[in-house]
């Protein structure tokens, strides 16, 4: 916590050590925390041109942001789900995976830490070359497959064309290919030992772990509603547009 004498005017430091999560929204206004630690939060607001205010209120959204629950999804349609998984993955792309690369390639620390910064400034841009690999391919693949399956499902369809495109690549095996990037964070985990660090590591590192962790906490739970949800939905549609092709070849 900021001491007495700060408290009007807290340093970066003050503040991200006070929330962890103050680091990335830091970043949603250009800002490298580390590079400005021991700034004020009024001078770099000044220096980037951003007010305060607009800065703590950034916090206090993100404070209140409250992902729906897997009951909640649920329940609603299959392209309201996939609207939901596309928005997640440019959160992903855009907003959590060049935070964790600009720390990764912008800070600096000494002694043994070196090393590891190091040799995980070689192993993460790999793991984002290979996560936004995946990423576009099940945009490409899996989410295509289910707004054309919900096109065939309207029955404003050739037949031929409808049984060319139900005799590619299946849901079912696109659900097993899914399964070998279920845990792709396993390299960064190995690296940093689970993430754990000693109680006099650097902040600046503390602040890395604890994001990556909790990226890595929330692709499993984006993997397990692709799992748990979106592939059954995805399954069942493909199974009821089979049936409704083949009520359609037997009537003709």
């Amino acid at each position: 916590m900021p001491n007495a004498k700060d408290s009007s005017n807290p340093s970066i430091a003050d503040l991200v050590k006070d929330n962890y999560v103050f680091a990335a929204v830091l970043h949603y206004f250009g800002i490298s925390f580390f590079q400005y630690k021991e700034k004020s939060l009024e001078d770099v607001c000044r220096k980037f041109r951003v007010k305060a205010a607009q800065v703590m209120a950034e916090l206090e959204k993100w404070a209140g942001q409250k992902e729906p629950s897997s009951e909640e999804l649920y329940l609603h349609p299959i392209e309201v789900l996939v609207e939901y998984l596309r928005k997640k993955h440019y959160d992903f792309v855009c907003q959590q995976l060049p935070f964790l690369s600009n720390m990764i390639a912008g800070i600096r620390v000494e002694g043994k830490y070196k090393e590891l910064l190091a040799d995980m400034g070689l192993m993460f841009p790999l793991f984002v070359d290979d996560f936004v690999h995946h990423i576009h391919e099940e945009e490409d693949t899996l989410f295509k497959r289910i707004a054309l399956l919900h096109h065939l499902e309207e029955g404003d369809y050739n037949l031929v064309d409808a049984l060319r495109f139900l005799e590619a690549k299946s849901i079912t095996h696109l659900a097993h290919a899914h399964e070998v990037h279920d845990d792709e964070m396993e390299g960064i985990r190995k690296l940093t030992n689970d993430y754990q660090l000693e109680a006099n590591a650097p902040m600046e590192l503390k602040v890395l772990y604890y994001h990556l962790q909790n990226f890595e906490a929330e692709l499993a739970v984006h993997a397990k509603i692709e799992n748990d949800l979106l592939f059954p939905k995805a399954l069942e549609l493909e199974k009821e547009v089979r049936r409704k092709v083949q009520i359609k070849i037997q009537s003709n």
